[in-house]
């Protein structure tokens, strides 16, 4: 049982890093260092006062850009490469105690829920973009922050809970980026005067 839910707490975290890449990395630096949970070696350092600087300073970089019209364009294709990355860094830390689940697998599991998120979220933010001209495009941005937040400290505290989370977002991602290919294919098909073959 402590097996699932280390993975659980895993799987989590590294759903929260595909939506903002920082703030589950300053959640876990932030609670570690409060005395909230234990990280093993070697990443104890996430709770180093300099590693907390530099993570709030990547945090509000990345929470006003993405912001921007365009800079948020720039930080999503950066994060295709970071956000796995961080994914594996605080899955690992999370999980760094439970001996049963060799690192590899959870490090590989992780890169997988957060480039899958990160890449759902950046083919999503130009759909909003296109329907709205670019006005909701602070708001997804801030619901993604929001979400990422919520769904940290529920990874550590009920991981089980974030895992379903976790779970619904990567369905209803898939859904729309199911849709959204649909509806592209028909309108390069129109564009080009082909009609759809039904």
């Amino acid at each position: 049982m402590e097996t699932i839910i280390a993975l659980a707490s895993s799987l989590g975290l590294a759903t929260a890093t595909g939506l903002n890449a920082y703030l589950p990395l300053l959640t876990v630096s932030v609670l570690s260092r409060l005395g909230l949970i234990q990280l093993g070696e070697p990443f104890d350092l996430l709770s180093h006062p300099i590693t907390m600087i530099v993570l709030v300073i990547l945090a509000i970089v990345d929470f006003i850009g993405d912001k921007v019209p365009a800079v948020d364009s720039v930080l999503h294709i950066i994060g295709l490469v970071i956000s796995p990355i961080a994914g594996a860094i605080v899955a690992l830390a999370a999980s760094s105690d439970i001996v049963s689940i060799h690192p590899a697998v959870v490090a590989g599991a992780a890169i997988i829920a957060a480039a899958g998120t990160q890449s759902a979220r950046t083919s999503i933010r130009p759909a909003v973009t296109a329907a709205t001209g670019g006005t909701a495009n602070s708001f997804v941005s801030f619901l993604e922050d929001a979400l990422s937040f919520v769904l940290s400290l529920l990874s550590i505290f009920l991981p089980v809970l974030a895992f379903v989370i976790a779970l619904i977002l990567a369905f209803v991602a898939f859904r729309f980026i199911r849709g959204a290919v649909r509806v592209w294919r028909e309108a390069n098909l129109r564009r080009n005067g082909v009609s759809r073959v039904r």
